[in-house]
């Protein structure tokens, strides 16, 4: 192994209330593919926007080719020849290849872009890709998930790119283009070039990788450890072992399952590329948590219930009545509710009213004559507000000031109002601090205690064994395991998501 390309050493940052980067250590050498292992919330999205001049760290020290240097903007970091690659694509749909890979430094000349030679350079970079049939005059938002990051990646070496940072590159590629992938990295690294990897599953870690980071709670907690033949059951060990506490309300005395009544029954949905043959059911009262990496069909599965996506087969039924597919006014007409993972821009008006956000699904039931009465809107949500505890109580407030657990509150609050018997959570404590968190998993075991059904999903392992009374562990779109959740721990749910074992 060569002198080391980027050195890290004690990096700290600080966001109001966290500690995102407690310390992180890590060294990657020219020419090396060097993975980085972690939980959701460990700090590796921290850490790639800090490398990515998009965080400025408050302590520790970066050196580049063994110079100490600060990166203070993402131009910055692109002149010392660090691209990054995230896992949501920052591409503009309405531009082309070439004026997507060029974006912010235009081939041109005395103010002018030079189009064709934009277009010639690009045709290279998609040569040297593998992909010289995708035309570089065609719009980014026509192409597929595995054209779009191809472009991504051209993007990163039109620059001259010492180091690129992959964020979860496979998680919307099929099994060839991974393969494609793998090869472009291959060229990539025997040209010299630097890979910071990123990813959950085990089996491309032995194949690409050459050395292991591991990061636990904003610290590094393994450093440089060989990625073809360290143990899997030490890589989740070091990824478990958490100082993080989380503190769940106890699980009541339950009926047994077949003595529950089914509320929502699922049979072999499937949509192709997102998830394959799943079945399920949830009861009266019950917790169902989905557990699985990101792409692995959790929210797909979440929207589909809810009728945003049309399954291909399959159906779907709420109290034995099977659910008309596709159809957002058909599940909630039967008692379904969402609390989407981005409820910031999928959930809530942030201008307006607590009291408009929480009655926006019930606005019939306030309509006088084709008015709407807010005298009684206003009593109505007040009423939700104080069940919930929501603070400050004042539903006159425009829930743009709210903090993120609060937000939350607000969005269950509305399908309380709506008489909802069957609520999906997708990410319910993203962007929650921890107190917030605890009063959150309360609300949610009271809910199943009156009776409302609850299909739950979260990133975090522990979370889901917290709350859920079931399990079901998902992998690449698959059920790989179904189990009480008091028959599982993290690590046995992490073997399963990264090496894909039903046993």
């Amino acid at each position: 192994m060569s002198a080391p390309l980027l050195e890290m050493q004690g990096v700290v940052k600080e966001f109001p209330g966290v500690r995102a980067l407690d310390g992180v250590d890590l060294d990657v050498a020219a020419g090396e593919v060097h993975c980085l292992l972690g939980q959701n919330g460990a700090g590796k999205s921290t850490l790639i926007k800090v490398l990515a001049g998009a965080h400025q760290p408050d302590a520790g020290h970066i050196t580049w080719e063994g110079e100490p240097v600060t990166l203070p903007t993402p131009t910055a970091a692109m002149r010392h020849g660090i691209a990054t690659i995230y896992q949501e694509l920052d591409l503009a749909d309405g531009l082309t290849v070439a004026e997507n890979i060029y974006l912010g430094h235009e081939q041109s000349r005395l103010g002018f872009t030079q189009r064709s030679r934009m277009h010639e350079a690009a045709r290279q970079l998609m040569r040297r890709l593998g992909h010289p049939e995708i035309p570089v005059t065609r719009e980014v938002g026509e192409l597929s998930s595995a054209g779009k990051q191809l472009v991504s990646m051209a993007r990163a070496l039109s620059h001259d790119t010492r180091l690129i940072i992959m964020d979860e590159p496979s998680a919307v590629l099929a099994h060839d283009e991974v393969d494609n992938l793998f090869r472009i990295i291959g060229d990539l690294t025997a040209a010299g070039v630097a890979v910071v990897y990123i990813s959950h599953r085990m089996e491309e870690i032995r194949r690409i990788g050459d050395r292991v980071t591991v990061l636990k709670d904003g610290r590094t907690v393994a450093r440089g450890l060989p990625a073809r033949t360290t143990p899997t059951s030490e890589l989740v060990s070091l990824m478990t072992g958490r100082t993080v506490e989380y503190v769940f309300p106890p699980r009541p005395q339950s009926p047994d399952r077949k003595e529950r009544p089914a509320l929502l029954e699922v049979e072999g949905i499937s949509r192709p590329g997102e998830f394959h043959d799943v079945s399920f059911t949830v009861g009266a009262g019950e917790i169902v948590g989905l557990a699985g990496l990101v792409g692995s069909g959790r929210s797909e599965i979440l929207e589909t219930v809810y009728g945003a996506r049309r399954p291909a087969s399959g159906h779907i039924s709420v109290a034995g009545s099977v659910l008309r597919p596709g159809s957002i006014t058909a599940a909630v007409r039967a008692g379904i509710g969402l609390a989407p993972e981005e409820r910031k821009s999928q959930a809530l008006f942030l201008h307006s009213s607590i009291a408009h956000n929480v009655s926006m699904s019930s606005l019939r039931r306030f309509a006088r004559a084709g008015f709407l009465d807010s005298r009684s809107e206003l009593a109505a949500t007040t009423e939700a507000v104080r069940s919930l505890d929501l603070r400050p109580p004042d539903p006159t407030r425009p829930v743009r000031t709210l903090s993120g657990g609060n937000q939350q509150k607000a969005v269950v609050a509305r399908w309380l109002l709506k008489d909802c018997r069957l609520l999906l959570l997708d990410e319910p404590t993203r962007g929650v601090d921890v107190g917030a968190r605890a009063e959150l998993y309360t609300l949610i075991r009271r809910l199943a205690d009156s009776g409302v059904g609850v299909l739950l999903v979260s990133s975090e392992v522990p979370e889901v064994l917290g709350l859920a009374d079931r399990v079901l562990v998902l992998r690449e779109g698959r059920v790989v395991r179904e189990a009480a959740a008091l028959d599982l721990d993290e690590s046995k749910v992490l073997d399963l998501v990264m090496e894909g074992s039903s046993a």
